[in-house]
């Protein structure tokens, strides 16, 4: 079969730089892509204050009496040197939590050490197993609120042989157990048995301290200033869900937070919709909003930007989520954000069935081109139309790498993101690169990009766990205790 290459009608596309992340406010030179390289060489964006006010990271635990040595020797696991044993083209040495943060990483006092019995069943109140882990837990935390000033963050283990009792039709202990830590303002790290059982000390050691140190208050990176973008922007990501049985369900849970153009200031909102849902089944295709509960959340998360800012406004707004924006959503945001000269919405799709094969030049004098090894790389961008274009998050990252192309994860063909603008104006490729540096500032891995912007994910998590725990107040949260 011969193929005109000439005659391909294919869209431009551009391939946006990776962006940078920042790890100080002050100094212009601590800049790097590489979210780990950057910490190792420059320490993180609040290393110089954290210590002011956590000279010492100070962890409390929680957990039965049988995994107590080994959550001890996790810990320990984090204060030691590291060579990296698996993604070693990315991940680079660890060196020791308190190298890394210039705060050490103790034990808390003996007070904040609570042991649970190994058996489910003798854990104490409730009928069942599901309620006797959440009555344990909320013991627990009711206990170390009394002791909080002696401890920055709480480990808990919940072991695997409890698995049965971790999930059921309307629990999730995960979920319950950050939802009982927002409640006293106590951030929790959960591990389980596969923690202790995962031999490449680096990777698990850069995961957990960056998960604690954010936990305790801390800044690992920032984004550095984007091309284009006013510093005065904002990012709000929405994220919907039916809470409790769908076939009974009256209303939307909205989850919205507030991002600095820098990707700072993560506060949640949680907004429980007043209008009902007249429509199960297309509200489980498309959650959305009534124009009046559209204008009280993003009122209230515009409250939220105003106390970080001085009681200024953004002179633009960005407000990101993964389904199309109805007529009554795009109204009731204009009416909020009537005062913000340029607001952009933009649906984040993730479900494309579309798939991209990077081509190069062939050696072969016979064909034009040929596919690459490698995927095609992150950062690309295809327009569409003159409101939707495709963006490659995942995708080949050379310049994260030490031994040229890398592919996070190296399993099958990434497909693009679907960036589709309901409302704003100007480039689709600067929406683009504010949505591929989003990518960057998830804070709870060590990966250099997250398959979606934190805008999302974020909304996401803090979505599920209201509906999964009706009882979570619909106030403001800082995200460090939902991570």
């Amino acid at each position: 079969m011969t193929i005109d290459y000439d005659a391909a009608n294919l869209p431009p596309f551009s391939v946006l730089d990776e962006p940078l992340l920042a790890f100080s406010a002050d100094d212009l030179q601590k800049r790097d892509i590489h979210p780990l390289r950057g910490l190792r060489r420059f320490g993180a964006y609040t290393q110089a204050s954290f210590k002011s006010y956590t000279p010492q990271l100070r962890v409390a635990t929680v957990g039965p009496t049988s995994g107590r040595i080994q959550v001890g020797n996790l810990i320990k696991t984090l204060r030691e040197r590291h060579q990296p044993g698996d993604r070693a083209e990315y991940v680079p040495e660890f060196p020791g939590f308190e190298s890394l943060f210039g705060a050490p990483l103790i034990a808390a006092p003996a007070a904040t050490h609570i042991k649970w019995p190994d058996s489910i069943g003798d854990l104490g109140r409730g009928d069942s197993p599901e309620a006797k882990v959440f009555s344990a837990m909320s013991d627990a935390l009711d206990r170390l609120s009394l002791v909080r000033d002696q401890f920055d963050v709480v480990v808990v283990h919940l072991p695997d042989s409890w698995a049965p009792a971790m999930r059921g039709r309307t629990f999730d202990a995960h979920d319950a157990l950050k939802a009982l830590g927002a409640h006293h303002s106590i951030p929790t790290q959960v591990v389980n048995d596969r923690a202790f059982l995962f031999r490449y000390k680096a990777s698990i050691s850069w995961r957990l301290s960056i998960a604690l140190y954010v936990k305790a208050g801390g800044v690992p990176w920032k984004l550095a200033p984007l091309p284009g973008v006013p510093d005065s922007t904002a990012y709000i990501g929405l994220a919907y869900a039916l809470r409790g049985n769908p076939q009974e369900a009256h209303f939307v849970t909205c989850c919205s937070q507030v991002f600095d153009a820098d990707g700072g200031g993560m506060q949640f909102v949680a907004f429980e919709a007043r209008d009902p849902v007249r429509n199960i089944e297309d509200a489980r295709r498309n959650p959305f909003l009534s124009r009046q509960d559209m204008r009280a959340v993003l009122a209230r998360s515009l409250q939220l930007y105003q106390a970080r800012n001085g009681g200024s406004l953004p002179h633009r707004l960005v407000l990101h989520k993964t389904t199309a924006f109805r007529e009554d959503e795009l109204n009731g945001a204009l009416d909020a954000l009537a005062g913000i000269p340029e607001i952009d919405c933009i649906e984040v799709g993730t479900g494309t069935a579309w798939r991209g094969v990077w081509q190069k030049r062939s050696p072969d004098v016979d064909r034009r081109s040929e596919p690459d090894r490698f995927p095609v790389p992150r950062g690309t961008v295809v327009q569409r139309s003159g409101s939707s274009a495709f963006l490659w998050a995942a995708g080949n990252a050379p310049s994260a790498s030490t031994t040229g192309d890398y592919y996070q994860g190296k399993k099958s063909i990434p497909r693009p993101l679907v960036l589709t603008r309901f409302a704003g104006s100007g480039s689709l490729e600067l929406a683009a690169l504010e949505a591929l540096a989003l990518t960057k500032m998830d804070w709870n891995n060590d990966a250099l990009y997250d398959p979606v912007p934190v805008t999302i994910r974020y909304s996401q998590r803090l979505a599920r766990t209201i509906a999964n725990v009706p009882t979570l107040p619909g106030n403001t949260y800082p995200y460090r205790l939902f991570m």
